[in-house]
């Protein structure tokens, strides 16, 4: 959705499509910029970038919230120029070859089938890599035994700069949720600033001021309710 599809829901929400609301496009559009910039703490939905592996990483090219994880973006056994060999690459001939010695081939095989075992125990029981971000200095320290590889994926939460980057249907409905409760407590401040006295009519100020607040309080609640603990708070 883009902001005007945001706008044109609020006063939707509002008017009906009969009334005339006071509160002119631009200052709604604020209003929906000023909800996306609350629920930013509270997105989880998280993308992945893939870049050329360094133990400090300069995130000043990447708008991101929080780093989720550090992964290999190469096998073990990769082509990278500081990967490990498979020893099958290095003696390969000798299982082939029917020229050449078959000397302790036995126990090469033996030992080679321990190893491809070992490795998919490894493949199975790895783990992300464990980084460390230092937020002053915006930098990303990772930290690798053995075996760096040439490329790094990195999973991240992104920091939004406009509504359009929302994709998510559940967050695009939470954003216009709380533009409409945004809208409603400001309408209703507008509404009642005066009163009128001996009308025969009088406006919904304070009804929406009511309405405004209590869904912006239940969708705070519920937000917070349902946040994703387990994400590192940068």
């Amino acid at each position: 959705m883009t902001l005007q599809d945001y706008i044109e829901a609020v006063k939707l929400q509002l008017t009906g499509g009969l009334l005339e609301l006071e509160i002119p496009d631009d200052t709604l559009g604020k209003v929906v910029m000023k909800s996306l910039k609350e629920i930013q703490r509270y997105i989880d939905s998280t993308t992945f970038i893939t870049i050329p592996f360094a133990n400090v990483i300069d995130l000043n090219g990447f708008k991101c919230s929080a780093i989720v994880n550090v992964y290999r973006s190469q096998a073990f056994n990769s082509a990278d120029k500081n990967a490990l060999s498979d020893p099958m690459y290095a003696q390969q001939w000798m299982i082939y070859s029917t020229s050449g010695s078959m000397y302790n081939l036995q126990n090469y095989i033996l030992n080679y089938a321990a190893y491809n075992t070992l490795s998919q125990i490894r493949n199975t029981t790895s783990t992300d890599l464990i980084y460390k971000i230092d937020r002053l200095n915006n930098k990303l320290y990772i930290n690798t035994a053995y075996n760096n590889p040439g490329t790094i994926t990195l999973e991240y939460v992104p920091i939004f700069d406009n509504v359009e980057q929302v994709t998510s249907d559940y967050w695009i409905d939470i954003l216009e949720k709380l533009s409409v409760a945004h809208t409603k407590i400001i309408l209703g401040r507008i509404r009642s600033k005066y009163k009128q006295s001996n009308a025969l009519w009088s406006l919904d100020g304070d009804q929406l001021l009511a309405e405004g607040t209590e869904e912006l309080k239940a969708l705070r609640e519920s937000l917070e309710a349902n946040s994703t603990v387990f994400f590192p708070v940068d």
